[in-house]
């Protein structure tokens, strides 16, 4: 005991005197930080400083504050938006026909003048500019209506107001530049597209290999300094259409016309593809959509250095451009194509189940069915959330480049299960193309959102933990920061206080995760009560186990932790599933607690928790010895996690609502576009039927039950005799014929 009681003054000696803690404790640790922790390069540094943190922060501390979460305002629309939504896109969606826009690969130019007429590529530019001035929560929700109806026109939609020409100029363009294009843009006279991937350049902007010497040149008569660009792109969208180019590559000043340095960085240009030298590609074919897709190249093209972005001071910041607007386009339009197509699965679905019989009974009465129908729906809820959510931060002014990565990872991620599931339900009607098939172009399109800034291997593995454990802790990012840019003797001190605070914080953690361990999280403060108090307990104790997770796997792995992708990907997933369930209650709140949505919403909160404490527990089985990692599992959770996936009975509760309850089924496909015409309008009409004539249904089969001898006869001939025996009424005859005819198109599939 005297032996413990002397250690223990002796730590308290060690810390208190400053002296003393700094050459003991501060400055080894600030040693071991410096060959440990990773160096950020150039290109890591801007973005690290480009981009901020938002409630990943929050979820990553350990310590997530749930009341500040919930007063956040509940994501809404304003008028304008509304009416053009109401109007304008609803016109757009009763024109669009994407199996013929696939077969001509194109969209028809009544579409294209429609598009550029009514403001469809000028939701980002200010109305000052003649844009439309839309918030993210508008741009993302028309984009998502259209992916329901058309991808190929949604694709189209998206690009000009995602990452583009006209984001870059809000940004960081000259009042001159801005004034010039944007009106340009805003009208349609100038269709953009932007070039950033080539051969061996795609997530890796860093290798660039397309660039631009400074040099001076004769141009419109005058003698001006200006670059030579030379490039080679690839898989560029709208490239074949656009009349205006914006372009990422790396300048050159070997004559040192600008300054002193030979290489100046990554610079992004706008040209006009009318310019001499460029040249407008050949098509590329992504997996048979009929959006714009294909190369650019350009040799020795002059330029003047006004048509750089932001000027002469632009050149060598293109990189930091990018980066800035690449989380606002991640976060807006991929969540969008996402939502879209799954909220036309649920719709469809749903509807589909019911209209569909077999061994005598609607499908949608098997478990089997019901397994995939629930997870359709459980999915489609938490990709909605975090849809809102998320464009709700971008108009918020964040740039959360964590969360964005998170969103556009995980929702095409699930929207590929969600489409899945309902190619699944729907079986043959799935497989077979045709104006009947309201899936199949959707099917074909996902793989084309998952590989948008490299496939989403690179969007778990390097992006979500291997950014966000950096950007998103307390302190790991700026003591980098103080050993990067600051001598030794000068460091000392500042680092000598973030590094109290951040152990500090780790003590809390760990001590916090013992005794949410072995009281299962019951004591934890929720900010409601009801049956989703629970929840928020267990999120909680979730973000504590990844505090201390994390800071674990960076004092024992630092740099190499980037090249441990598979571990660090599974403490992304923790953050991932973390936010997503917290969209998943935001939402539920927000929306007044809607009854009917309760299943839904536990469905997606059980699925994120139980998915993000594997991971947790899949991190410490591949992270250390066995023994060390069963010590460190009964830390977190000495008596057991028990988050476990969706049980049976939540699955059939999620089913029944959504079979009963037309205002839950809308509130979670509402995004789908049904309109008064085409196969999604035949299915919808067909399953409204079916629920309109269900008693009838039931009484007339059971008057046919045993009836052999109607065995030859016809649908309406069996009808007619019901009638005329008096099992049903001649009125009920009717209904019940209409609704066989509207199933019979529903269920059947295009012959050719």
């Amino acid at each position: 005991m005297a032996l413990i009681v002397l250690l223990i003054i002796l730590a308290c000696i060690v810390f208190m005197v400053r002296v003393l803690r700094y050459k003991l404790i501060t400055i080894p640790t600030m040693n071991y930080f410096k060959s440990t922790l990773p160096a950020l390069s150039q290109t890591e540094q801007e973005a690290m400083e480009a981009g901020d943190t938002w409630w990943d922060a929050a979820l990553f501390s350990g310590k997530p504050n749930w009341q500040e979460w919930h007063q956040i305002d509940a994501p809404l629309l304003s008028d304008k938006e509304q009416d053009f939504i109401q109007t304008k896109l609803a016109h757009l969606l009763s024109i669009l026909d994407e199996e013929q826009i696939q077969a001509d690969k194109d969209l028809p130019e009544s579409v294209w003048a429609y598009l550029k007429a009514e403001g469809f590529f000028a939701f980002i530019i200010p109305e000052k500019f003649g844009g439309l001035g839309f918030s993210a929560q508008a741009n993302s929700t028309i984009v998502a209506k259209i992916a329901s109806k058309s991808l190929s026109t949604a694709v189209t939609v998206m690009v000009p107001n995602s990452l583009g020409p006209a984001e870059l100029l809000l940004h960081y363009g000259t009042e001159s530049q801005q004034s010039y294009w944007l009106p340009k843009l805003a009208s349609g006279e100038a269709l953009p597209c932007f070039a950033l991937t080539a051969l061996d350049a795609g997530s890796d902007a860093g290798s660039i290999q397309d660039f631009g010497v400074v040099c001076e040149a004769e141009f419109e008569g005058e003698q001006v300094l200006g670059l030579k660009v030379s490039w080679d792109k690839r898989y560029i969208t709208l490239a074949p259409v656009a009349t205006v180019l914006g372009l990422a590559f790396k300048v050159y000043d070997p004559e040192h016309l600008l300054g002193d340095c030979d290489s100046l960085g990554i610079t992004c240009a706008l040209i006009p593809t009318s310019q001499e030298g460029v040249i407008t590609g050949a098509r590329h074919n992504p997996l048979n959509q009929g959006f714009m897709n294909g190369t650019t190249q350009g040799k020795e093209v002059f330029i003047p250095l006004d048509w750089v972005i932001g000027g002469k001071g632009g050149i060598g910041n293109g990189w930091k451009m990018l980066v800035s607007c690449l989380s606002a386009g991640r976060g807006i339009s991929l969540p969008a194509l996402s939502a879209g197509s799954a909220h036309l699965c649920t719709r469809t679905s749903s509807a589909y189940a019911t209209v569909r019989e077999q061994f005598g009974l609607p499908i949608a009465a098997f478990e089997g069915i019901q397994a995939s129908l629930a997870r359709i729906t459980g999915l489609t809820y938490s990709i909605e959330a975090c849809r809102q959510a998320t464009a709700q931060a971008i108009d918020m002014k964040k740039s959360p480049a964590v969360i964005t990565a998170i969103a556009k990872y995980h929702l095409t991620e699930m929207s590929r299960i969600v489409m899945n599931d309902a190619l699944d339900i729907h079986a043959g009607k799935g497989i077979q193309k045709g104006p009947s098939n309201y899936l199949a172009n959707n099917y074909m399109g996902i793989p084309i959102s998952i590989t948008v800034e490299g496939a989403n291997i690179l969007t778990r593995n390097l992006m979500i933990f291997g950014q966000g454990a950096t950007r998103c802790h307390p302190y790991i990012f700026k003591e980098i920061q103080i050993i990067q840019n600051l001598e030794e003797d000068k460091a000392i001190k500042p680092f000598d206080k973030l590094l109290m605070a951040h152990l500090q914080h780790t003590s809390v953690s760990v001590l916090k995760a013992l005794w949410f361990g072995i009281t299962r999280a019951r004591f934890i403060n929720a900010p409601v009560s009801g049956p989703t108090k629970r929840y928020y307990q267990k999120l909680t104790w979730l973000s504590t186990c990844l505090s201390v997770s994390s800071d674990l796997a960076m004092l024992r792995l630092g740099g190499s932790l980037k090249r441990r992708e598979m571990l660090s990907a599974r403490l992304g997933d923790v953050l991932s599933h973390l936010y997503l369930a917290s969209c998943v209650l935001k939402k539920y709140e927000h929306d007044g607690r809607q009854q009917g949505d309760l299943p839904s919403v536990c469905y997606a909160t059980e699925h994120s928790l139980a998915q993000g404490f594997r991971a947790l527990d899949e991190f410490f089985d591949n992270f250390t010895h066995p023994v060390l990692a069963f010590l460190l599992k009964s830390w977190m959770h000495v008596t057991g996690h028990g988050c476990k996936v969706p049980s049976d009975t939540l699955v059939r509760k999620v089913c029944h609502v959504l079979a009963h309850s037309d205002a839950a089924r809308e509130r979670v496909s509402h995004l789908c576009s049904v309109g008064e015409q085409g196969a999604v309008y035949t299915m919808e009409r067909a399953y409204q039927l079916a629920k309109e004539t269900a008693k009838e249904r039931v009484e007339f089969k059971a008057w046919l039950k045993n009836r052999t001898d109607m065995l030859s006869l016809s649908y309406s001939e069996k009808i007619a005799f019901a009638v005329s025996d008096k099992a049903i009424t001649e009125h009920q005859g009717k209904s019940l014929l209409d609704a066989e005819n509207w199933r019979v198109k529903a269920i059947s599939v295009d012959v050719f």
